[in-house]
């Protein structure tokens, strides 16, 4: 699997690295963010979604991105969106 380097958050410090990736492969955004705290985990897990199960399903993960990171998303989608025109 080669990952497409996107871009990390404008404003992480030497510590922190949340990051955006493509997988031009499987044409999946690949993400790397924060935790989410506790409180908004279980927020997540309990809320009802049309066409979903109540929880979160094994092998899938809430985590939480900051605002600065949405240029980056967009890229990343962008990136995918080429592909399928090539």
């Amino acid at each position: 699997m080669a990952l497409e380097f996107v871009g990390i958050d404008p404003n992480t410090g030497d510590q922190q690295s949340p990051t955006v990736w493509v997988d031009p492969q499987a044409r999946e955004i690949v993400l790397q963010g924060y935790t989410p705290s506790p409180g908004v985990a279980a927020e997540c897990a309990a809320t009802e979604v049309p066409g979903h199960a109540v929880g979160i399903p094994e092998g899938e993960a809430v985590i939480r991105m900051p605002a600065s990171m949405t240029g980056l998303i967009r890229k990343a989608c962008d990136a995918l969106d080429a592909l399928d025109v090539r």
